[in-house]
């Protein structure tokens, strides 16, 4: 379109178009989540949009603007359905209202809204209710008989504490809740999101920077470890389709409000999501650690944009820091 000023293309994409694509790619791994873990992840994805929505609407009546194109530019069913998929469907409804505050109003709103927002809101919400209230956010149901119906471990906690029981990869991997690839059922939802991340690559949604970064930084790490020791570290494949890694991946350290502007800054940040992820799994006390990576990145971001962004044309060269 000519504006008759320039920019003269415009392009098609705007905030509802985007957000809409991201929730359609979100709809196979939500599927797939459901699937595993029983229709309380549906449970989860009523409420939470439910709650993100009344949120949205009470602040942004409250600041004066427009509560119609609040609600209609989706960005609050995008945190509601990462914070659905983020967190176990045993969940009380009071935590998930917690996240949902926190989420929206915290980590969105206190910084002036859409587009204002320094931290990934979802991780905000996310990481809020896993720290006040970890022995419900970190555990998911057990999808074997082997494995309690209500307070089933994550593949990647059990890989931790049962290699701190000197047990090997080869006896973990060979026990019922572990499939091809990695932990049964997990594989498949990592491999959905996967799918979900390429489909908005290939609609220009997102680019190859973050999410190359990061998932080579990752299978680099996990390589270099299990090659090393392959009967004490899990292989590439296993971490890459384990807990949150693709998701993260693909729909969450993508943010472009709290995430790196250019391109060699988003490689950058995608690298040191991907360090900090497999620090915190292999040393940390959470198993996944992808909320705290991303967060702890989003702070690095402003230093990240110093060092990366081209200086514009013009500009008398000097120190960046």
């Amino acid at each position: 379109m000519n504006s008759g000023t320039a920019p003269f293309w415009l392009g098609e994409n705007n905030v509802p178009l985007v957000m809409r694509r991201v929730v359609l790619a979100l709809l196979p791994v939500t599927l797939c989540t459901t699937f595993y873990f029983g229709f309380g992840m549906l449970l989860n994805v009523g409420l939470l949009v439910a709650f993100c929505l009344v949120t949205e609407a009470a602040l942004v009546r409250m600041r004066g603007r427009n509560v119609r194109q609040a609600l209609t530019d989706g960005s609050a069913l995008v945190t509601a359905l990462l914070l659905a998929l983020a967190l176990p469907p045993a969940m009380s409804w009071w935590t998930l209202l917690i996240a949902a505050l926190f989420a929206i109003g915290l980590a969105k709103h206190v910084y002036g809204g859409l587009g204002q927002n320094p931290f990934n809101p979802a991780m905000v919400g996310y990481v809020t209710v896993l720290v006040a209230f970890p022995e419900q956010a970190a555990v998911w149901p057990g999808l074997t008989p082997a494995i309690d119906a209500v307070s089933g471990a994550t593949p990647l906690d059990s890989i931790k504490m049962q290699l701190g029981q000197m047990r090997t990869m080869a006896e973990i991997t060979a026990q019922a809740d572990f499939g091809m690839l990695a932990g049964r059922g997990w594989e498949w939802i990592n491999l959905s999101a996967l799918a979900g991340g390429i489909w908005l690559m290939r609609k220009q949604v997102i680019s190859w920077h973050v999410p190359g970064a990061m998932l080579a930084t990752l299978a680099a790490l996990y390589f270099v470890f299990y090659a090393f020791s392959p009967a004490t570290h899990p292989s590439p494949i296993l971490g890459l389709l384990s807990g949150g890694t693709m998701l993260a991946a693909f729909f969450v350290a993508t943010d472009p409000v709290s995430g790196a502007a250019s391109n060699s800054g988003k490689i950058v940040f995608g690298m040191g999501v991907a360090v900090l992820c497999f620090a915190m799994r292999k040393w940390g006390a959470y198993p996944d650690g992808i909320g705290f990576a991303v967060l702890i990145m989003n702070m690095a971001v402003p230093l990240i944009d110093r060092l990366t962004v081209p200086r514009i044309y013009g500009h008398k060269k000097g120190p960046r820091i």
